[in-house]
């Protein structure tokens, strides 16, 4: 899997998602249940990566829509 995007921001992650979903990238979730180590602060990031052969295409369509690591 390759990374392409490590936030803390949920909704940068879910705009994200369904921009790549919506260019038939699956798109995965990493870290999503780190909270239970943090205490629920939102202090650690999420990641989300995408399949080896899908991750040109899929960081072209984050810069084109200026999405991007905090």
């Amino acid at each position: 899997m390759k990374e392409l995007l490590r936030t803390t921001d949920p909704v940068k992650l879910a705009m994200a998602r369904a921009l790549l979903e919506g260019e038939g990238i699956a798109a995965f979730e990493w870290d999503v249940h780190m909270s239970l180590l943090e205490g629920s602060l939102g202090i650690l990031p999420r990641r989300l990566v995408v399949h080896p052969r899908d991750a040109f295409l899929a960081a072209a369509v984050l810069r084109d829509n200026r999405i991007g690591s905090d």
